[in-house]
This record gives C-alpha cells, structure tokens and sequence, in this order.
C-alpha cells in the first residue's frame, strides 16, 4: 500500500482499477479529485496506474490481492477506512474475465466454472457486503458493477461466463431496490469490444478486414477503455443522482444491432455477419 492519505472530496474503490477499463477508472475518479483505493492483482501495474495518478497530481492508494479472497477484502476495507478518514463513497466492482475458456460447455470442467464464479460474480458479493454498512452508515453511496453485453445475448463458448455477469445486472437491479431507501444508487455498464491488454483489437481481428468493423459495430470503432470510464464517471457522480438500477450497455450499438451468428464454412461463430 502507497499513496497521499490527505483529506479527499470522496473515497472511490476500484477492484481491478490498474489495467484497461479499471486503469481508465482509475484514473478518471482520480482526476475529478477522489482518493482512488485501487485493487489489483498485478502488484507491478497497479503500482504504475498509482504513480501515473499521483503524476497527475491525484491521490491513490493501493491494496495488492485478488478481489474474491477474504483477506484481500478485508485489506480493502481497512485501507480505504484508514486513508478516507471512515468514509467510502463509491465502489466500483471492476473485475471481470472471460477465462478460463472451454471450446464448449461440454469440454469446460467444473474448475473452471469456480474460477470464472469468483472473477465475475463471488467477488461482487463479497466486496459490496463488506462496503455496504460503511455507505449505510452515512445515508450515501454509489455502487457500479462491470457486466457484460453477452448477458443479455448467448456468447458460444462462454455459456458460465455469460451466465454469471447476467447474475451481476441481477443483482444490480435487486440491491438497487433494497438499499436505495438510504440513498445508495447500484448500476452496471455492460461493455463490448474494448480494446484493452484483456481483448485486444489486433486479437479480435485476427486478420480480417479492418473495414468490416462498420458492419459489426454501428459506430464503427472498438471501444477505448476511457469510453467506459466516462459512463462509470457519470454514474458516480451527481449527474445520475436519479439512475439506479440498470445495467447500461456501453458497446458502439453492438446490442441494439446484432448477436452472434454461425460461420458459412461451419467452422465455429462469428460476431461478424458479413465474414464468411
């Protein structure tokens, strides 16, 4: 743990808040003026994302563990208490991964189902009920989950992991409804095609036409991860006071337009509908 523990405007969690869509949380709560408690598994990046905050002139501490373990809650909680003066003001529950992958369900084994439980949904649960009376106590509170589009459409391949982010927009919208009577507001984006060192553009394209891109998504581009942090900035902030409860896609139009459909030559799926 490292960081400035000066007196903040308010104390934002972010659990996988070094790399990609969290690094681009990171560094946004940051720069609006929170004391960012950034949670990583990677001691070495999260470590970068805090001197890039600090740089910058925001503060940040970390706390080096994996989200879904007790002990690294509890170090979150402890750290974020201590640094924020008693104080958490928002959570934003970040962690998310596709794998451990399966070419099906069928070859997936039940392993990789608890893992892909505690990346996606275990450590959900687990951080907000150990942050919630912290929010309860002083009457306020935001809480964000990262979700995904492919829980509101089938993803071939990835059946557990659609299954559990579709828990997490559930379970969005039914905390919504039970802590919104202390004014606690809980929400979800739900990304697509983020180019980030998890789902790299090149890897995505694996070759195929750049062109195609304005087929398969309506704006026609990958998504940066600041596209999905200024969403998460916007539902911390008073600007949502009146949001609670929903899951909103932050995909270029992917959702609205398409889902996932089987290649020509029948060698698997493709997201792509003009692709052979």
């Amino acid at each position: 743990m490292s960081g400035t523990l000066s007196t903040p405007a308010r104390v934002s969690v972010v659990t996988g808040g070094a790399l990609g869509i969290g690094g681009a949380i990171s560094r946004r709560l940051a720069a609006a003026g929170d004391l960012v408690v950034l949670n990583d598994i990677d001691g070495e990046a999260a470590e970068r994302t805090r001197a890039e905050i600090e740089a910058a002139g925001g503060r940040c501490v970390t706390v080096i563990g994996d989200a879904a373990h007790d002990d690294t809650v509890t170090r979150v909680v402890e750290t974020a208490l201590d640094a924020g003066g008693g104080r958490v003001d928002v959570l934003v529950n970040n962690v998310g991964d596709f794998r451990p992958a399966s070419k099906t369900f069928l070859h997936s084994k039940p392993e990789q189902w608890q893992r892909l439980y505690e990346l996606n949904l275990l450590h959900v649960f687990a951080m907000s009920h150990a942050l919630l009376p912290v929010m309860i106590e002083r009457r306020s509170g935001v809480v964000i989950n990262n979700s995904t589009v492919e829980a509101f459409r089938g993803i071939p391949g990835h059946a557990v992991y659609s299954a559990y982010n579709a828990g997490v927009s559930a379970f969005t919208k039914s905390l919504a409804v039970e802590v919104g009577q202390y004014g606690i507001r809980v929400n979800a984006i739900a990304p697509d095609l983020a180019d980030t060192p998890q789902t790299p553009a090149a890897a995505m394209l694996r070759g195929r036409d750049p062109e195609l891109l304005r087929t398969w998504i309506p704006l026609g581009r990958f998504g940066e991860p600041d596209d999905y942090a200024a969403v998460v900035a916007f539902l911390a902030s008073d600007e949502a006071r009146f949001v609670t409860g929903h899951t909103i896609p932050v995909d270029g139009g992917t959702l609205a337009a398409s889902g996932w459909y089987g290649r020509a030559d029948r060698k698997g799926w493709t997201n792509m509908p003009n692709e052979p």
